[in-house]
């Protein structure tokens, strides 16, 4: 029987609201579901923190945030995809992780802007998140990046994104990269799972909410390609040393899981980790998770360095 700690029944709470975000419009879901910035005497003292505006393939222009800890030496860079179902999130969501990592991990971190579904629905964020990390591997030498020392992460659905963009790197002849850190990630996207039955109402990622994500991303049809449910990639071999975080109360634990075992089985390096009594999304909300988040952050620079 799982036990949520205090912290994620209060989180629980706090959000049992009338009307959930999966049956309202996206546009009128972000407007209530905005992050308030971190404010605490944990957060890190970065040396810089940078916003860009960057090309991607066909001409728009998203935004990156960049941040640095240190001036004194040249650092490893972590590439970071936010979560948000592919529907919500941006660089103020996941700036408090992007603080922690960046601090603990001693890496540049970059923060991308990917553009959001259903307006921009697959492949065009998958696209976004690729064209950023070269980007990243052609430009981040200006900012005192190493690129020959490249990782990338995400959370939710920007882990999904983070696997895929290694995968593509691996497979495309892109960057190389040396690790990638997936924070409850959609690797599957199939609603039967254990997990889905019994996490699937009031745990912070609803059933219904998660297959209302899905279908604002991509077609159904789409559901089993390998660029949308990294679990269905054949050779997985390709890809790098991997540390995947779970929440232990997660419709997406299991095939969290299952990822993990099926790249150890492909002879890839893995940690997977689970986070107890923890709820999906707690690594984006700082004024319910701070000290998970804080942990969250020191083992993945662990795993990194």
């Amino acid at each position: 029987m799982t036990k949520l700690t205090n912290e994620a029944i209060h989180y629980i709470e706090a959000n049992n609201i009338s009307i959930p975000y999966y049956d309202l419009t996206p546009a009128e879901a972000r407007a209530i579901r905005a992050v308030p910035k971190w404010e605490s005497t944990q957060a890190p003292q970065l040396a810089s923190i940078t916003d860009r505006k960057i090309t991607v393939r066909d001409g728009a222009k998203i935004e990156v945030r960049i941040y640095k800890p240190t001036f004194d030496k040249i650092l490893p860079v972590i590439v970071y995809y936010h979560g948000g179902g592919w529907v919500f999130g941006n660089l103020e969501s996941s700036d408090a992780g992007c603080q922690l990592l960046a601090e603990k991990a001693e890496a540049i971190v970059v923060s991308v802007d990917y553009r959001l579904a259903p307006e921009y629905p697959f492949p065009i964020p998958l696209h976004d998140a690729y064209d950023s990390l070269v980007w990243v591997y052609e430009n981040i030498v200006q900012f005192g990046g190493d690129a020959t020392t490249l990782s990338v992460a995400g959370d939710s659905a920007g882990g999904n994104l983070a696997t895929v963009v290694a995968y593509l790197a691996a497979t495309l002849n892109g960057p190389a990269i040396q690790a990638q850190a997936l924070i409850y990630p959609v690797v599957n996207v199939d609603f039967t799972t254990a997990s889905y039955s019994a996490f699937g109402e009031h745990y912070g990622l609803d059933k219904q909410g998660m297959q209302w994500f899905a279908g604002h991303y991509t077609n159904g049809q789409n559901y089993k390609d390998p660029l949308v449910s990294p679990l269905q990639i054949e050779d997985v071999s390709v890809l790098p040393k991997t540390i995947i975080i779970a929440a232990e109360a997660d419709v997406l634990y299991d095939e969290g899981l299952a990822y993990a075992q099926k790249l150890a089985a492909a002879g890839v390096s893995v940690e997977h980790i689970n986070m107890t009594g923890l709820i999906h999304s707690y690594f984006s909300k700082m004024n319910f998770f701070e000290e998970a988040t804080i942990q969250t952050a020191e083992k993945i620079a662990s795993f990194m360095k």
